[in-house]
């Protein structure tokens, strides 16, 4: 194809790109009901009058034609997003959040979406990683780049606590060996004075090779909140992830992922070991839960059980429902909706939560299988067939 052809796709790439910029910039400055109504309304007829003219195929095509344009073009909206919200401390707060829980969600798409392995314990591995990087930050003089991966390895290995009865039950009763597992983790932080009890423990902001990310930062004439220093490093992580996450599921282990989760009976029968691929994705969501907590809990500068618990696990599984299982870009756009639609609706009290459970139930209704249901998976063989 010719690069007179491919513009077209270029232009509709970056044209997706400035308007989520732009609608992430919107929402966050919203502040009353009218406004996220007609968000709302620009969200659902864009997405519809897109998908009806074929601007997501073209979209689609394009990324994956102009693949280094198109990363360098979020990478530049972004840092747009960045220097529009740079003195607001609330929003800048509440985009590293997202990020945050879209990273926890990359992992546990890769354990539930992928490989078929139900964990409602997300909420506790990420609490393992903010707990592992407040006890290594306040007890000892580690530096915390090493804090930050300590965190991720101590969810591994907590993890691995519950591999045995993972791995001997199926559906349901593995789903509630997780949450069970998830109730023990909280009631364990509650009773425990060592960890700080119900009160939580106080912890000191990140600092990386002499960055203090705590204090605030003046760039070219403009003063930035210290939550920009989180966000960008937050976005960089979830960025690795992301990269991390598409090749685990283009390679022959997502292939064996997809296999044990359609059939583990078909797939031991070809040679698949089933309880291997299970310990590998189970671990892999683990450690991506673990990092993400212990940059929340260096980013909040506060830890307790109240924020970790099993309405967490529902809110991160949901997530991944309603965007779509087993599609990776889908976890953005639902961590949106289902983490600031809420968050902005505070006006209208309790009744934010009703209209979040009825914004659901019509998803699942009408959308079944996601917002953005995941493609089948096709395979390129030499000469080019598929």
């Amino acid at each position: 194809m010719t690069i007179e052809r491919r513009i077209p796709d270029l232009i509709a790439v970056l044209a997706g790109i400035a308007a989520m910029a732009a609608f992430v910039i919107f929402l966050m400055h919203a502040e009353d009901e009218l406004n996220m109504l007609l968000a709302f309304v620009v969200a659902v007829g864009g997405g519809l009058i897109a998908r009806r003219t074929g601007w997501f195929a073209r979209a689609s095509h394009g990324m994956a034609t102009w693949s280094t344009a198109s990363n360098l073009s979020i990478g530049l909206g972004f840092l747009v997003v960045i220097v529009v919200l740079r003195e607001e401390h609330f929003s800048l707060l509440l985009l590293s959040t997202i990020m945050l829980y879209s990273i926890v969600c990359l992992g546990l798409n890769l354990q539930t979406g992928l490989c078929g392995v139900m964990n409602f314990a997300a909420a506790a591995f990420f609490g393992t990683g903010a707990y592992t990087a407040a006890v290594l930050s306040v007890h000892t003089a580690m530096p915390h780049a090493l804090v930050i991966l300590a965190g991720g390895l101590m969810a591994a290995l907590l993890g691995s606590m519950l591999l045995l009865p993972v791995l001997r039950t199926r559906g349901h009763y593995a789903a509630l060996v997780t949450i069970a597992f998830g109730t023990m983790f909280r009631s364990f932080l509650e009773v425990n004075d060592t960890l700080g009890g119900p009160q939580g423990i106080l912890m000191p902001s990140m600092n990386l090779f002499g960055w203090d990310l705590g204090q605030d930062l003046t760039l070219f004439g403009l003063t930035f909140s210290f939550y920009a220093n989180y966000a960008v490093l937050i976005f960089g992580l979830l960025v690795v992830f992301f990269v991390v996450s598409r090749r685990i599921e283009r390679s022959w282990i997502g292939v064996s992922f997809d296999t044990v989760r359609i059939d583990e009976v078909a797939a031991a029968t070809f040679g698949i070991n089933i309880a291997r691929w299970k310990i590998t994705v189970f671990i892999i969501g683990n450690v991506f839960a673990g990092i993400a907590g212990a940059c929340f809990g260096m980013m909040t500068g506060f830890v307790a059980p109240t924020s970790f618990t099993f309405a967490d696990s529902l809110i991160l599984l949901s997530i991944i429902v309603l965007g779509g299982m087993g599609n990776q870009w889908a976890v953005f756009p639902a961590a949106i909706i289902v983490l600031l639609l809420p968050e902005k609706l505070q006006a209208i009290q309790e009744y934010r939560f009703l209209l979040y459970g009825v914004a659901v139930i019509l998803i699942l209704l009408f959308r079944p299988d996601g917002l953005f249901r995941r493609p089948l998976r096709t395979l390129v063989v030499k000469g080019g067939a598929k």
